[in-house]
């Protein structure tokens, strides 16, 4: 069975200046394959969100190889990771990301309106997906609340579902409970693991020791994978 995230050799060089450059990636060799539960750690300044970055497209390597579901995205170009960005990868964020203008059940819709036209659903049933979702998270009674409205643990509640929304084969999860308490971090990382045990293949970056498991645990240390 092919890696659904496969790299080899990933280098990541921010040039500062003509004569200053930091490596925040030094040659990494990793594989993760369907279904795995992975988790990233390691202290600030280690690369765990840049790594993150490269892996959700939002990021190019300087040299390296990059493959994602097949598709060799160290070599594409924007508009080729935009789409794989768009149907085929879900982020959750520390701070959420969630629009404050827009109730929970229509955060959770609006990134099924930047899939391709020919891939995309029509409002019912955009607005269907985004309920049943927002009830698989346990937050049916709170569709029409705006993020202001809603605890920390319920926002991100509300942005895993629509990391979800697209049915992406890789959920991205950058330290998904760095804002909420011990108890509502720990009621996060179990949706998550339900969520893997679902089928769908999750990457966590965290510095939280207690709150690391699954398939695989990652532990990053000065830009490279510790060994």
């Amino acid at each position: 069975m092919s890696s659904l995230v496969f790299a080899r050799g990933l280098w990541k060089t921010y040039r500062l200046s003509e004569s200053v450059s930091v490596d925040a990636l030094r040659g990494l060799d990793i594989s993760i394959d369907e279904n795995e539960f992975v988790s990233i750690i390691g202290p600030s300044g280690s690369g765990k969100s840049t790594l993150l970055n490269l892996i959700g497209c939002l990021d190019t390597p300087t040299k390296g190889e990059l493959t994602f579901d097949g598709e060799k995205v160290s070599e594409t170009d924007d508009r080729t990771l935009t789409r794989i960005r768009s149907e085929k990868i879900g982020f959750i964020f520390q701070t959420f990301n969630l629009l404050p203008a827009l109730r929970a059940l229509d955060n959770v819709e609006f990134p099924m309106r930047t899939v391709r036209r020919d891939k995309r659903l029509g409002k019912p049933l955009r607005k269907k997906r985004a309920r049943e979702l927002l009830e698989m998270v346990g937050l049916e009674e709170r569709t029409s609340h705006l993020p202001s409205e809603l605890s920390g643990g319920e926002r991100q509640r509300v942005a895993i579902a629509r990391a979800l929304v697209n049915d992406p084969r890789l959920v991205l999860a950058d330290e998904p409970t760095g804002n909420l308490d011990s108890v509502t971090a720990r009621n996060i990382v179990n949706l998550l693991h339900e969520i893997n045990d679902g089928g769908k293949t999750i990457i966590m970056v965290t510095h939280d020791m207690k709150i690391t498991g699954g398939t695989k645990v990652l532990r990053m240390k000065d830009g490279a994978i510790e060994t």
